[in-house]
């Protein structure tokens, strides 16, 4: 509901006692998350519109909200006659439209937790500087002193992770973190770890705070000689208070600080002499930033680029996880085959099928016809379609398993597609093969191969206007920072897991996405050492149907069939085990080869188990 319907004449008093003329609220919480728990969804508190990109301003006789396009008609249905909208994103928007509106020069204030040091969030710094305006940081959010009924922090307790998928205890992780510093020439004396998966990652912890995110909220310093875990003490258990000092020796014993301490203990910490703090920009708040006189600075913290390359454990296991996955989204696509034709199920029905995991990494985009040409849509009940065979079908699906994190797309059609559809699908699948199949030097960034995914649309005079991949973790965010293929992602190295998802958009018509995992992997050159590819983990054959083979090259093709031979010899041992008969059958029924000379290649069914038995056998008597 809109705070305008009940609580503005509150918040407006608040205002003027601090002598504020315009207030502002971003959609984020203290650790700059992409997902955040509802007591920490301020804006939408104010404004009633529950999108997940948004900035609001309040003034003392206006309030407006900035959204992007994705975000209009939903802004507009939720937000009442009080609020007007903006149909523009940039930072530059919402300053020019503050000095406009602002007479006085102090009075823009904003919660320094909410706003980034490295983001576009603290542009207005430099943009109202010009204007002799600045912004004022007020650490007590205002929205909190209006919003009564807040919900509290949730009460569950914090789990460690089984031993069976630790490759690397904490002790292993905090000394390695260690050594970064000692190395660094610039000899930091502590890092400061503000993202959350960056503190659930250091101790191998995980929660349950944020919605799809096995998260919780905490902050650490760790330094040479100290750890300060700064979390609510109240949620860590005996078990977990052992696991983290049991036989600690004093370097590495843990002190546990109750998580609403951190700028004051911080502040303390930097009284000491020669002190410099390492801190990754893109994830640290202004708040904390703010205290810090001398600091180290760089993208991402010594945690994030060392959590991005995955070591020998977390590689198998995430694969492990991508296995199970493809299991269930095949039993998705079989189901969705037979009963469509009926005329019963919804985009609704198809994205409550259930996966046997902790629960979905996102939610499920599923989406027909001219619905599936919104990228980021997901059903409700005023939107949901029927499923036909007359139309296309994109599902976006994810999973949280205890050992790894899985986002897939698949486009489909049960029907007969048209040419325009069958093309751009080809496209489509021909921009993932040529980024999958690429070999590249250890180190490239990933914007600088990021083209190859548009290509074959662009040639035709196609694109698409998303990325085109993301980092992928263990049982963390489905969107992993800093990997990927943006301007702002860090070279790739061996062990890095990323998604590779181009797609295409046609307006009030259809839309299509191919989204796998991947991890980089060594490739033998001719020549060259310490070059790296792209080994596809992601399971779960395309839709024939809309492969037309005409517009692929050999290569291509190649690539095709010797990827439907691995979900073979990976998937036939794997559902023989869950006793699917039906689902492998359907599977090697979509995994044939799309190159009749590559058929002889291709393993039949008969053989597939026999060699999958074979094997086992094999290795229990070894």
């Amino acid at each position: 509901y809109s705070l305008f319907n009940c609580n503005l004449n509150i918040f407006w008093e608040t205002m003027s006692s601090l002598n504020v003329s315009a207030y502002i609220i971003p959609g984020t919480d203290a650790h700059l998350s992409e997902y955040i728990a509802q007591r920490d969804a301020r804006m939408a508190f104010m404004t009633g519109f529950t999108g997940s990109a948004g900035t609001a301003v309040v003034t003392q006789n206006k309030a407006v909200l900035w959204t992007d396009s994705r975000y209009w008609v939903q802004a507009e249905r939720q937000m009442d006659c009080n609020w007007e909208l903006k149909r523009d994103v940039s930072i530059s928007s919402i300053t020019a439209w503050l000095i406009q509106e602002v007479a006085d020069s102090d009075g823009i204030a904003f919660d320094p937790f909410l706003f980034s040091i490295g983001k576009a969030a603290n542009i207005p710094y430099r943009n109202l500087a010009p204007a002799n305006m600045v912004l004022k940081s007020l650490p007590d959010n205002l929205v909190d002193t209006v919003w009564k009924d807040r919900p509290p922090v949730p009460s569950d307790v914090l789990i460690r992770l089984p031993d069976r998928i630790i490759g690397r205890t904490w002790q292993m992780k905090v000394e390695h973190i260690r050594s970064q510093m000692r190395d660094n020439p610039y000899k930091p004396t502590a890092v400061l770890l503000s993202a959350l998966d960056e503190t659930a990652w250091l101790f191998n912890l995980r929660g349950n705070d944020i919605p799809y995110n096995p998260f919780f909220y905490s902050y650490t310093l760790l330094t040479l000689d100290e750890i300060w875990l700064f979390v609510h003490k109240d949620r860590v258990t005996k078990e977990i208070k052992d696991y983290l000092n049991g036989s600690c020796f004093q370097a590495n014993c843990v002190q546990l600080i109750e998580y609403n301490q951190v700028r004051k203990m911080l502040s303390d910490y930097l009284t000491r002499p020669g002190v410099k703090v390492w801190i990754g920009t893109e994830y640290t708040n202004y708040a904390l930033y703010e205290l810090i006189e001398k600091s180290l600075t760089s993208d991402y913290s010594p945690v994030l680029t060392s959590k991005a390359v995955k070591d020998k454990t977390e590689q198998r296991i995430l694969r492990e996880a991508h296995m199970r996955d493809a299991v269930a989204v095949i039993q998705l696509l079989m189901w969705l085959e037979k009963v469509v034709p009926e005329g019963k199920e919804t985009e609704m029905t198809a994205a409550k099928f259930q996966k046997e995991n902790r629960g979905p990494s996102f939610e499920t985009i599923s989406a027909s016809g001219p619905n599936a040409a919104l990228a980021h849509y997901s059903p409700s009940n005023e939107t949901s379609r029927k499923l036909t065979v007359k139309e296309m079908y994109l599902v976006d699906s994810g999973g949280q398993y205890l050992d790894g994190t899985t986002d897939i797309t698949r486009t489909v059609h049960w029907g007969t597609p048209t040419d325009m559809q069958k093309e751009a699908f080809t496209r489509v699948l021909m921009g993932n093969i040529e980024i999958s199949r690429t070999i590249f030097p250890s180190g490239t960034r990933g914007i600088n191969m990021e083209m190859l995914g548009r290509r074959a649309l662009w040639e035709v005079g196609l694109n698409y206007g998303h990325g085109t991949g993301h980092g992928v973790g263990n049982y963390f965010g489905v969107h992993e920072w800093p990997v990927g293929f943006q301007g702002n992602n860090i070279p790739f190295r061996e062990g890095m897991f990323t998604s590779i998802e181009p797609g295409y958009y046609k307006e009030n018509d259809f839309g299509i996405r191919i989204e796998d995992v991947v991890v980089t992997v060594p490739a033998p050159t001719k020549y060259g050492h310490n070059y790296l590819t792209f080994e596809t983990v992601s399971l779960v054959p395309y839709d024939k149907k809309l492969i037309d083979t005409s517009l692929m090259s050999p290569q291509q093709l190649q690539w095709l069939d010797l990827y439907y031979q691995t979900i073979r010899r990976l998937l036939v041992p794997e559902l023989d085990r869950q006793g699917l008969t039906e689902e492998k059958e359907w599977m090697l029924r979509n995994t044939e080869p799309l190159q009749r000379s590559t058929a002889s290649a291709a393993m039949s069914s008969f053989s597939l188990t026999f060699t999958a038995l074979a094997t086992a056998l094999i290795h229990d008597f070894i």
